[in-house]
């Protein structure tokens, strides 16, 4: 589906980390952890890329994509806008979905990599769904953590939803795990994993590293489901 729109919502979640809000028509029917493809205008010349939904199906009235915003071209141009601005949408893509298929899913992923498992959990929530849920998310610092408060809401809300959040730059009051998503801490936090189904999303680097640790923890390749398409610059 392709439509023309305007931003709606511009809302900080942490330094650099931004998310952008447009009205989502009846139409629009998606899944969690599918990305749709933005355009908007620089200097007049229509640019566009893929983002993650990190909203979920169940909010009805919005769709919303998260970025981590750079010194490349299209977060220079997102850095200019503002509440009202044109812009092109073309969704739903991606396979990297999950509606409770399984009993049980690992959600790996590192920054900004959380915004399609923020979907995938918040639909899960919503639903009610009786499906056990870990997520091993993997940051610098506490204050790179997007969604942080609502996340432990979420945790809070969904007795099936475990949070396991490791730092590599933690501050000494930080009383949670650090360095980085490693084979030992998901055998240690996640006795079951042979019985798990996990889903991989972040930068290429990050998915490489996830898919040494399925290989590590003795699992076939074909118990991580992961989707790489170029939506980081």
């Amino acid at each position: 589906m392709k439509f023309e729109t305007s931003i709606q919502d511009i809302i900080p979640r942490t330094h650099d980390v931004t998310s952008f809000r447009f009205p989502r028509p009846k139409e629009l029917q998606y899944k969690p952890g599918q990305y749709f493809f933005v355009t908007i205008k620089q200097d007049g010349k229509e640019i566009s890329n893929p983002f993650s939904f990190s909203t979920s199906p169940t909010e009805t009235d919005y769709i919303e994509f998260t970025k981590k915003l750079t010194d490349h071209e299209y977060s220079i141009a997102l850095k200019a806008t503002k509440i009202g601005d044109w812009a092109k949408i073309d969704a739903p893509y991606g396979k990297l979905t999950y509606e409770g298929e399984y009993p049980k899913i690992a959600l790996l992923c590192g920054g900004i990599g959380i915004t399609p498992f923020r979907s995938i959990i918040k639909n899960a929530t919503d639903k009610n769904l009786n499906n056990k849920i870990t997520l091993f998310y993997g940051c610098r610092t506490e204050e790179d953590i997007p969604f942080k408060t609502e996340l432990e809401e979420l945790s809070q809300k969904n007795n099936n939803l475990k949070i396991f959040i490791v730092l590599s730059q933690a501050s000494p009051n930080w009383k949670g795990a650090t360095g980085h998503i490693t084979a030992e801490i998901i055998q240690k936090e996640l006795p079951d994993f042979k019985d798990t189904t996990f889903y991989a999303c972040g930068p290429p680097p990050m998915v490489k590293a996830m898919q040494g640790i399925i290989e590590k923890l003795g699992l076939p390749k074909e118990q991580l489901k992961l989707e790489l398409f170029t939506g980081y610059p």
